[in-house]
């Protein structure tokens, strides 16, 4: 890969619509956008906006004309809810992308970002995954459509680009965790999921906590907070930097932490900082998924970012804001 030379980021200012305010990144990415001068955040909630509806976001985007677009906005969930709602994941997030991004061309948006998932990369792709890997390989067949519309998002960003010269940007992030997660265990992702078992198996005094899937697959996790933060750099990027989001197969950008672990040593982690001293079962018979996950994001740091926060400090304080607010979470 020919990396890209080193810039620094200029904050992007104006008028900014963040998509999904309200969800784990979109709300970290709304604490950072509100520390920024010249900055005026514009949001709206599902209930007043619903991005799967294209005349009402036709409507919207004509209406408030923003300057710049982050659609953090999306249906998302672990394992089990990608299981049971294909048609929910690849509809919904098909249909947001296509009216937002259409929108916003239309409108004549400066900068769109699109916040994808590294579930885009093949079950077997080389580790660590290149932005290369892209399309060379089969799918994970227990997120594909999730991972088909993400997909769909970066080439509707790279075919503008091509198209229309438009500015749209895909980044993809590793495995999210930090403040403001979904710890509901039918949707939830592995940290909080893993999290809220551990936390009412010791407070139940349960002699063990069931876990799915053998354990040995290999995962990357980075904390919400270093997200926004990397997320708000390649937003701010000059456009010489990054050229190739124009190209196939180049368009997007990796973002994570360049390092992983196994499920068995996250729940190890995870038992330790919260003083669970039972059994951790494993439940081979469930899904492991896919066997690695570790994003290659050589070309993220050639731009200037690398993640600051690391894996047990951020688990900790995930655990804190968990315990703040539990009485708040659905059952």
């Amino acid at each position: 890969m020919t990396t890209a030379p080193q810039a620094s980021p200029t904050p992007v200012t104006g008028k900014i619509y963040l998509a999904g305010h309200r969800g784990m990144v979109g709300s970290a990415i709304q604490r950072r956008l509100e520390q920024t001068d010249g900055v005026d955040v514009l949001t709206r909630t599902h209930a007043d906006l619903d991005l799967t509806n294209q005349a009402a976001v036709d409507d919207f985007f004509a209406t408030e004309r923003p300057d710049h677009v982050i659609l953090a906005a999306a249906k998302v969930g672990g394992i089990w809810a990608n299981d049971r709602y294909p048609a929910d994941f690849i509809y919904q997030n098909l249909m947001m992308e296509a009216n937002v991004i259409q929108a916003a061309y239309r409108s004549g948006v400066k900068r769109l970002l699109l916040l994808g998932s590294s579930c885009i990369y093949p079950r077997l792709a080389p580790q660590p995954m290149a932005e290369e890997a892209l399309l060379t390989g089969t799918l994970e067949p227990t997120n594909e459509p999730y991972a088909i519309a993400k997909i769909a998002g970066i080439k509707l960003c790279e075919s503008y680009n091509r198209q229309y010269g438009t500015d749209f940007r895909s980044v993809m992030p590793t495995n999210l965790y930090g403040p403001g997660d979904n710890f509901d265990l039918e949707h939830s992702h592995v940290i909080p999921a893993l999290m809220r078992k551990l936390h009412e198996a010791k407070e139940s005094g349960s002699p063990s906590v069931a876990i799915w899937g053998t354990g040995t697959p290999r995962r990357e996790f980075l904390h919400v907070d270093d997200m926004a933060e990397a997320c708000l750099h390649v937003m701010g990027l000059p456009l010489e930097t990054i050229q190739a989001h124009t190209q196939p197969m180049l368009s997007h950008i990796n973002i994570g932490a360049g390092t992983d672990i196994s499920i068995r040593e996250l729940a190890e982690t995870l038992a330790d900082i919260i003083g669970f001293a039972g059994e951790l079962s494993f439940d081979a018979s469930k899904p492991d998924g896919t066997p690695q996950k570790l994003m290659d994001v050589s070309r993220l740091q050639a731009l200037g970012w690398q993640a600051r926060t690391g894996l047990r400090e951020g688990l900790q304080q995930t655990y804190a804001w968990f315990l703040d607010n539990r009485q708040n979470m659905r059952s």
